[in-house]
């Protein structure tokens, strides 16, 4: 982390907020150390709560205490709770003077709506979900002019509408200078459960916004190491007014990216596309294990197989049927022709969209169905889609090319029916020729699912 900061010179302020026992100050005091900064002196504000490892991160920083121009400063502290005082000018804050470097690893935990950190935060305008993102947040709001900040932190804030303030903040401040991406999920931060791509980013304050390195690697062995230079329009495509963060790994712009005829939004398309509306711990009382008169269906993740459904599904853990009644009318859908994507992939799978169309044929005679809240639904206000569309857009949402260029923003296991909005998609009209050419073809594989989408980019 510490060799993405470009070289420097005068007087360094280092933070290092979350700072553990250390290690990552230590790594950019022993680049400049060995001169590969030419700093005439380095200060450090290390902030970490944890007094066991404070004792260690104290011994970490002592390392250096023999050199005349090396001062730290350990704040076992609320991170969070300084850095808003401080920024408020609060009578008996200590005073935070500009950081000219940040370098992070934050902490990995949801904020509650109603926390203390989350009210401190919005004293200081930054609203955001996360402590990592809240962490990142605050270092750009405590840099200096040109200050770099080069944080190790999850990619889900590259999409999403819960980080688009903390997105909008960050733009508006700093400059994306490079992004590393790690491929491997498993490779987690403080919390070992963290099931998403992670990145190394480094941002620069108050600068213009230019060209972004990206580099990729599997692990942070850095092996398989390789750079490429990306204009900015490429990262936050011009045209996406919740600022997506894209993430590219090929020189150049992918199929999707690039072809004129895939340019519609859904709305364009007439078609809405929204989380399945039964939360099935909420309507306990009216789920059925198995279809019984008066019911009708109610489908799972665990129903689709492939591009189709399954249903009902005999000793299946979840039920496969809902009561049609006063409490339950207004989270059906009529029966008809749907497009659906699981919300979640498992970090086995290789693909992170998966679409199935569901067929009414397949549900007798039922005329509503149930969507749990595990699907995105494509639909027209509740009702179903011609035959064709839905079995287009199927089509369309399962080629290589969409799947490769989702992952660009979305680097976690989870679909978001946001995410599916922001994307575009073909004219309604070729999504129904590829509808029908589905139709025609039966049965068919990923090969010929991707020759299909090269026939309009061609």
């Amino acid at each position: 982390m510490a060799s993405l900061f470009p070289d420097g010179d005068g007087a360094c302020r280092l933070l290092d907020a979350g700072a553990g026992i250390g290690s990552l100050s230590a790594a950019f005091l022993d680049r400049w150390t060995a001169g590969g900064f030419h700093f005439s002196q380095v200060a450090v504000d290390a902030f970490e709560l944890d007094h066991v490892l404070v004792e260690y991160l104290a011994q970490t920083l002592g390392e250096y205490a023999h050199r005349n121009d090396f001062s730290h400063d350990i704040h076992e502290e609320d991170f969070i709770h300084a850095a808003v005082e401080s920024r408020m000018g609060s009578l008996f804050a200590k005073p935070l003077k500009p950081y000219t470097h940040a370098i992070l690893n934050p902490p990995y935990k949801k904020i509650n709506s109603s926390s203390a950190h989350r009210l401190a935060l919005s004293r200081v305008g930054i609203e955001t979900v996360n402590l990592y993102s809240a962490f990142v947040a605050l270092a750009v709001a405590l840099a200096a002019p040109k200050g770099q900040i080069v944080a190790i932190i999850p990619r889900s804030f590259c999409n999403g509408p819960y980080y688009r303030p903390f997105r909008d903040f960050i733009l508006e401040r700093a400059a994306i200078r490079h992004i590393h991406l790690f491929d491997s999920r498993s490779k987690a931060f403080k919390d070992d459960s963290v099931l998403q791509e992670n990145i190394i980013i480094l941002l620069e304050r108050d600068a213009h916004q230019g060209s972004v390195t990206v580099s990729t690697s599997t692990d942070d062995t850095f092996t398989d190491l390789s750079s490429h230079e990306y204009p900015f329009d490429r990262i936050v495509l011009p045209d996406d007014t919740e600022c997506f963060i894209h993430v590219p790994t090929s020189r150049e712009p992918d199929s999707i990216e690039q072809c004129p005829k895939i340019r519609c939004t859904l709305a364009d398309l007439g078609i809405k596309v929204s989380t399945g509306p039964v939360v099935d711990f909420r309507l306990k009382e009216h789920l059925r294990e198995m279809p019984e008169p008066g019911t009708v269906p109610l489908l799972y993740p665990a129903h689709f197989t492939g591009q189709s459904a399954t249903w009902p599904i005999e000793g299946m853990k979840k039920p496969n049927a809902i009561e049609r009644n006063g409490d339950t009318e207004k989270w059906l859908y009529a029966s008809g022709f749907y497009c659906v994507v699981r919300r979640f992939s498992s970090k086995e799978e290789k693909r992170r969209i998966m679409a199935s169309v569901v067929d009414p044929s397949a549900f007798g005679d039922a005329p509503m169905l149930g969507f749990e809240n595990h699907l995105n639904v494509f639909h027209t206000n509740k009702q179903g889609l011609p035959e064709p569309l839905a079995r287009g857009l199927a089509l369309f949402l399962n080629t290589t090319a969409v799947d490769a260029f989702f992952r660009r923003f979305n680097g976690h296991t989870q679909v978001n029916a946001t995410d599916l909005k922001n994307m575009k998609f073909p004219s309604r009209e070729l999504l129904i020729q590829l509808g029908t050419r589905a139709m025609r073809q039966g049965t068919y594989t990923q090969d010929w699912i991707d020759a299909q989408l090269g026939s309009l980019t061609e």
